[in-house]
């Protein structure tokens, strides 16, 4: 299946959700349209990429968005470390990806269980401490959970971190000084989601 879509710049931010979200059902409902694509698209495609949604998930095995949201090669622009933490190498890549291809549509997609979250939790409340580099990674999450109420269920309060943490790396993306410029002019939408990984559901947030 080839993209009905232009080259990035050119596809609304709603149209891309839209897009997104159907990918997501197809998927959910056992339909994908998507199969292994032939040389030639593959080809075609070495002449430029023209990717409608710049998505920042998380590495976890289990949350690949291009099957999450049945789509073809070219379509999506992903990056993905633990936990979808904001970095300066993955403020870069978003940058790329507004400057360079033209998304209008930036999703940041979080999981149910997600692992960097819950060490996240056990660093904040427990003082667990991890290896060096993962413990620089949790930090790059702790300051989302901010005002999280320690006395939750286990389960309500991890579904509440993930969530919390989504919503630190969209608010990173936005009050960036590109974030603020390209949403003054309208031509940047940021939105979050959280993937229910025994189903591959992906929900948005209000």
């Amino acid at each position: 299946m080839t993209s009905d879509f232009e080259p990035g710049g050119r596809v609304s931010a709603d149209d891309a959700l839209a897009r997104l979200m159907a990918g997501n059902a197809r998927f959910v409902r056992g339909e994908p349209m998507i199969s292994h694509p032939p040389r030639e698209v593959l080809a075609n495609l070495a002449k430029g990429q023209r990717p409608f949604a710049t998505i920042l998930g998380c590495s976890d095995s289990r949350v690949p968005p291009e099957l999450l949201f049945d789509a073809a090669f070219g379509e999506l622009f992903i990056i993905r470390v633990a936990g979808n933490v904001m970095s300066p190498s993955v403020a870069g890549s978003i940058q790329y990806a507004s400057t360079h291809l033209g998304t209008q549509l930036f999703m940041v997609l979080g999981h149910e269980g997600c692992g960097a979250v819950e060490a996240a939790l056990a660093a904040k409340f427990e003082g667990k401490q991890q290896r060096s580099r993962i413990q620089t990674l949790l930090q790059d999450i702790i300051p989302g959970l901010e005002g999280l109420d320690p006395q939750l269920a286990p389960a309500l309060r991890m579904s509440c971190a993930v969530e919390a943490n989504v919503r630190w790396s969209m608010r990173q993306v936005i009050e960036s000084p590109e974030g603020r410029a390209r949403m003054a002019e309208g031509r940047l939408k940021v939105v979050g989601a959280v993937c229910d990984i025994t189903s591959g559901q992906v929900r948005l947030l209000a």
